[in-house]
C-alpha cells in the first residue's frame, strides 16, 4: 500500500489586502507518494514557485489545509519549523543563491552534519562528507577549501545535491534546479536526482516551466495557470492525451516528446 507522505487540500494563498488582494495559488488540491515524482508545470507567474514556498513552509498559507505524514502540518515554532525542514528540503533555480558566499564547501557540509546533531570534526564526519561528494562525483579533498566564487554552477548545483544525499529527507522540492546551468550539466543534475530517488525512496516535486522535462522525470504532472491547477494525471495522460488548452498551448513548443528524448 501507498504511503502518502504529503497532502494538500484546497490551499490558497493570496498577497496584499483589500481591493489590491493577488491570488497567487487558488484552491490547490494535490497528493503525494513516497517516492514518488511529481513536476508543477507553468509558465513565470503561474503560482508555482508561491505553492511550492508553501510546501516547504517559507510562506505561510491563507487558507486551506497541508497534511505531512498523515497528520495536519504545524509550524508555529521554531521547533516545528527545524523539525519539518530537516525532511522536506529544496534545490533553487540559482545554485549562487543557495549557498552562503562566505561559507567554504567544508563548512557547507559541517552545517549538514549539525542539523543532523552528529560532531564536524571527527574522522566519522569526514568520510561522510567524502561519500556525499563522490556521490554526485566530486571529489573532497580538492573542494573542501573553495568557496563559491571559485566554483561552477554546475558544481555547485552537484553540491546542493550532496547536501541532500546527506540529510536524507522524506521530500525534495527541486525549483528550476537546471535552469541555470549549461546543458551538459543540466542532464548530469537530472541524472543525479533520479539516482536520489531510487537509491534513498525520496519523494521529489519538480517546479519547472518545461512539459517535456516534467515528462522526462515525473510520474504525475500538474498544469498550473494563473495559480490554479488546469490538469492533472499521469505524465502519459497530460502529454499524450492533454485536455486544458493551457496544456496544449504548453506542448505547441515540444511538437515530440519521447522518454528518452534526453540521454
Amino acid at each position: 500500500m501507498k504511503e502518502k507522505v504529503l497532502e494538500l487540500k484546497n490551499v490558497n494563498k493570496v498577497f496584499g489586502h483589500s481591493k489590491s488582494k493577488v491570488h497567487a495559488v487558488r484552491n490547490v488540491s494535490l497528493s503525494i507518494d513516497r517516492g514518488e515524482v511529481i513536476s508543477i508545470v507553468g509558465e513565470s507567474g503561474s503560482g508555482k514557485t508561491t505553492l511550492a514556498k508553501v510546501i516547504l513552509g517559507l510562506l505561510k498559507e491563507t487558507d486551506g489545509q497541508i497534511n505531512y505524514l498523515g497528520k495536519h502540518r504545524h509550524l508555529k515554532s521554531s521547533k516545528d519549523k527545524r523539525l519539518y525542514w530537516k525532511d522536506v528540503q529544496a534545490i533553487f533555480q540559482d545554485p549562487f543563491a543557495s549557498f552562503n558566499m562566505f561559507y567554504s564547501v567544508d563548512q557547507l557540509l559541517n552545517n549538514c552534519l549539525k542539523l543532523l546533531g552528529e560532531p564536524t570534526n571527527t574522522e566519522i564526519a569526514r568520510e561522510k562528507k567524502k561519500q556525499a561528494c563522490e556521490y554526485v562525483n566530486l571529489t573532497y579533498d580538492e573542494l573542501y577549501s573553495k568557496y563559491p566564487f571559485e566554483l561552477s554552477g554546475g558544481q555547485m548545483q552537484r553540491l546542493m545535491i550532496a547536501r541532500i544525499f546527506m540529510l536524507h529527507p522524506k521530500i525534495l522540492i527541486a525549483d528550476e534546479p537546471t535552469s541555470m546551468i549549461d546543458a551538459c550539466s543540466r542532464s548530469t543534475i537530472l541524472d543525479m536526482l533520479m539516482k536520489l530517488r531510487k537509491d534513498k525512496n525520496m519523494t521529489i516535486v519538480f517546479i519547472t516551466h518545461d512539459i517535456g522535462l516534467a515528462y522526462y522525470v515525473s510520474d504525475s504532472i500538474y498544469i498550473m495557470e494563473k495559480g490554479v491547477i488546469v490538469e492533472e494525471g499521469t505524465a502519459e495522460e497530460v502529454i499524450l492525451s492533454p485536455k486544458a488548452e493551457y496544456t496544449k498551448q504548453l506542448l505547441d513548443d515540444v511538437p515530440t516528446i519521447q522518454k528518452d528524448w534526453i540521454v
